[in-house]
């Protein structure tokens, strides 16, 4: 086997940091902070660095490690992050490599002689391999010149996504007390930020806080009604997209993916409870585009290295708005128009309430309601959605809207709805009265309108009198309308998976009093487009692109990679635009280095040639 020596690298300077960023990485210019980021890391100290997913956190530890001498060891959470981490490097000409459990004996020793060698410039670990003590002995000899804890957040008791175990790397400090951290997250508030200074004992560190906005994103919050049809809708109007679809419960997110599944999209469940190699096969095949959408409880998370995910819906609430942030940041990573959409149901609420009600520590049950509480009020609030979610973390949105979130896109004003009020609160008045279990919204409106189900004649719900009373208004106003009253308080949700509506008491004393009530109008029927989702339409040859697509797709399947490790959407998009015909043209592209030049340009520019200009 080849060996490697040693060799100390000369002390790179700025325009050799600029020139990796083109040959190894393709990229003509750097994102905003990354430069500074670099040098400061190239300088030897540490840094706090809090960028946006999507803002190009990687580059800023893996381009000093190419220019620089020594190892740089990376703490990474999951074993699918570190892995598609490496076959992205491998891609671009980087030597680098992982140690965690997936690898058998002879792997580990394969690995462990190359590092000796001086093979590789990254090394990817968990965290509790890092605190092993043997593992130590092995770390004092492999040249280690830069840590990295990537996704810091999870050192910080007070982040949404704590981990004990990231606890322990403080004790990295006081082995290598002359080896420099960077620490790396996509969202973290004042108070993780100064617990993470605080766990890792960062010694004046470099701290760069990026943008929070992300505006390629185009948030939309609706009423929870008919929530499995309205997915469907979602998924079906974007029948080439990727997606996650986060739920709150196992046996949501499994229902789901059947109902899908049988409408013909590929789809597939994801949480804890299965078992750990369905897991994998799923989060693979999402990866390889193989399936389209994972409905998923937030146990898919942070492995979820794929750039071209297009849209992710919140089938049920989230418990914060940090979490919130976070999980909807993993669309559109490659800069690309994508789409968040939250279905909010006061009953989410109620039903995570009562959780923590039964909480013992009073403290964390105390920050655990205030951080609901805040997500709450950001999807009941009639305000531009992106000022909210940036006021969470300290920045502030320069005045105008931000043209790409429902309350800029679609204004929606308060409306008279005393008399649908009265009606609605009445028939949940008299299915009570009638003796019969409580409905949910969609079949109070069935009553409503006069719809005569298999359900309402069963019941007898017919025969009630405000039957029919609701027809001149469709079923899905009032859906909508029965969700602004459990909002205002008026109607109670069973929180369960039946979503069943009770009278409170204020809602009996509104009916009886007949008290004004002022909702927010519904949605329009066909949501405007955001000015980034208008612009990606009108950008370059839409079927040019899908040939591409198609194209990456075959070559990552040979070569057993994810299909964004081939190219992203963006350099996909880039080509159908410009059209390059030859290598020289291919190379001015951004995101093509020389080594996916080398690999894949004559491919890619025969393909472009053969759409551009086909036989006849």
């Amino acid at each position: 086997m080849q060996t490697y020596a040693v060799t100390a690298m000369p002390i790179p300077t700025l325009d050799d940091v600029r020139r990796t960023l083109k040959t190894t990485f393709g990229f003509d210019a750097f994102r905003p902070h990354q430069e500074a980021i670099v040098i400061d890391v190239l300088a030897g100290r540490d840094v706090l660095a809090i960028l946006p997913t999507g803002g190009g956190k990687s580059l800023c530890f893996q381009l000093p490690a190419v220019v620089a001498d020594g190892l740089t060891v990376v703490v990474s959470p999951l074993i699918a992050l570190m892995k598609n981490q490496v076959d992205a490097l491998d891609a671009a000409g980087i030597p680098a490599t992982f140690l965690n459990s997936s690898l058998g004996y002879d792997q580990v020793r394969e690995r462990v002689r190359g590092l000796a060698n001086g093979r590789y410039r990254l090394l990817y670990v968990a965290p509790e391999r890092l605190v092993n003590e043997a593992f130590y002995d092995d770390l004092l000899s492999w040249n280690v010149e830069r840590f990295v804890v990537d996704e810091a957040h999870c050192i910080s008791e007070w982040g949404h996504d704590f981990r004990p175990e990231y606890r322990r790397l403080a004790g990295l400090r006081s082995r290598f007390p002359n080896v420099p951290f960077t620490a790396l997250t996509a969202t973290a508030t004042e108070r993780v930020r100064a617990d993470i200074e605080r766990a890792l004992a960062l010694r004046d560190p470099a701290v760069h806080l990026g943008s929070f906005d992300r505006p390629n994103l185009t948030y939309r919050v609706e009423t929870k009604a008919d929530a499995p049809a309205r997915v469907l809708a979602f998924v079906r109007s974007r029948p080439d997209d990727a997606g996650i679809v986060y739920c709150g419960s196992r046996d949501a997110t499994e229902r789901l993916a059947e109902k899908l599944q049988r409408a013909g999209v590929p789809a597939a469940a994801y949480h804890a409870g299965l078992d750990p190699g369905e897991r994998a096969r799923t989060q693979d095949a999402f990866l390889r585009d193989d399936i389209r959408v994972v409905c998923a409880t937030v146990a898919f998370g942070m492995g979820i290295d794929k750039s071209n995910v297009r849209f992710v819906v919140h089938y049920d609430v989230p418990k914060s708005v940090e979490g919130y942030y976070q999980e909807t940041g993993r669309a559109g990573r490659d800069g690309e128009p994508a789409a968040c959409l939250l279905l909010y149901g006061r009953g989410d609420a109620v039903r995570y309430e009562k959780m923590l009600a039964d909480r013992d520590d009073a403290s964390d049950g105390a920050n655990a309601r205030e951080q609901l509480r805040r997500m709450i009020a950001y999807a009941e609030s009639t305000a531009c959605r992106r000022r909210t979610l940036l006021a969470y973390f300290g920045e502030t949105l320069p005045e105008g809207g931000c043209g790409s979130c429902d309350s800029c896109l679609e204004p929606r004003a308060l409306i008279d709805a005393t008399l649908d009020a009265q009606k609605l609160l009445s028939t949940v008045y008299r299915v009570a009265r009638s003796g019969n279990a409580p409905v949910g919204a969609g079949h109070l409106a069935d009553v409503l309108t006069g719809k005569m189900t298999e359900k309402v004649e069963r019941r007898f719900d017919d025969r009630l009198t405000t039957f029919g009373i609701g027809a001149d208004v469709t079923a899905k106003t009032w859906r909508h309308l029965a969700g602004e009253l459990v909002r205002l308080g008026l109607l109670a949700d069973s929180g369960d998976d039946y979503r069943t509506l009770s009278l409170t008491a204020e809602g009996r004393r509104a009916l009886v009093e007949r008290t004004p009530v002022r909702v927010v109008a519904p949605p329009l029927t066909v949501a405007k487009r955001s000015r980034a989702e208008r612009s990606a339409a009108d950008d370059g040859d839409e079927s040019l692109f899908r040939s591409l697509r198609e194209k990456r797709k075959m070559l990552a399947d040979e070569r057993n990679v994810p299909a964004y490790v081939v190219f992203s959407d963006a350099v996909l998009r880039a080509m159908a635009r410009e059209k390059p015909q030859t290598l020289s043209a291919m190379r001015r592209i951004s995101g093509v280095g020389e080594k996916k030049l080398a690999d894949y340009g004559e491919i890619f520019v025969a393909a472009i040639a053969r759409e551009v200009a086909p036989e006849h």
